[in-house]
């Protein structure tokens, strides 16, 4: 059975980049050594993987990754700290 990863990268600038994979640890290898020049993690690296949850259907990773990408910074956060219960209450805008 084939799994799917969705993670979350945090990068050198603080920012964080959040994409999906077959093959998780040769993704962040990727990123790591810079491998695609074009990339939103290139300039940013070291990255840092800190989060990562899998799913077996990929139209299901394909859907949360689209979800996390429209979230704020602390709800992201709230993610990668595993405080699932504050999800809920935490809208797409900027918090402090």
């Amino acid at each position: 059975m084939k799994v799917y990863s969705v993670y979350i990268l945090r990068c050198r600038d603080k920012t964080y980049y959040t994409g999906i994979s077959s093959n998780l640890w040769e993704r962040v290898e990727e990123h790591q050594s810079g491998k695609y020049e074009n990339s939103y993690t290139y300039n940013r690296r070291p990255i840092e993987l800190v989060y990562y949850c899998e799913f077996t259907e990929p139209d299901l990773a394909i859907e949360f990754e689209k979800r996390i990408k429209n979230w704020s910074r602390v709800k992201k956060e709230a993610l990668i700290n595993g405080e699932y219960e504050k999800l809920p209450n935490l809208a797409k805008k900027n918090f402090q």
